[in-house]
């Protein structure tokens, strides 16, 4: 089953921006089905709102953004969503995934909260992935 999620924020830009609906699935998908670069809903440890960010890091990986650019395990990660205008100059500290965990990003890296500022993700936390966005 699936289901319609407006996205209301403008983290994601410019893949999804404010307004555009996706459509998710509602079972909870495992860590050990994810890639890099899928989109997966959650709830923020933060604020406890369903909250839709890209993985970019699996377990057991080092993700760090270094002027402006992601590595995982010390290669440079091509990202053709990413708007490299807002992220020119960014750094980051080295993260390592946790096992049972995924490390995820907003592509609007300038104007996301995410994994940079509450850590990897626990599996326990994915409520869905998105699989077809407008």
């Amino acid at each position: 089953m699936v289901t319609p999620v407006r996205i209301d924020s403008a983290s994601m830009a410019p893949t999804l921006e404010a307004g555009d609906v996706v459509l998710v699935s509602r079972w909870a998908p495992e860590v050990e089905d994810l890639a890099h670069g899928d989109l997966v809903v959650f709830v923020d440890p933060r604020q406890g709102r369903r909250t839709i960010k890209r993985v970019v890091g699996l377990p057991g990986e080092a993700v760090v953004v270094l002027d402006g650019v992601l590595h995982v395990d010390g290669a440079p990660v091509e990202e053709p969503w990413v708007d490299p205008a807002t992220v020119d100059g960014y750094y980051s500290r080295t993260f390592e995934v946790p096992d049972h965990h995924v490390f995820v990003l907003g592509d609007n890296r300038g104007n996301s909260v995410d994994s940079r500022d509450y850590g990897a993700v626990d599996e326990e936390a994915l409520t869905g992935r998105v699989l077809l966005g407008s």
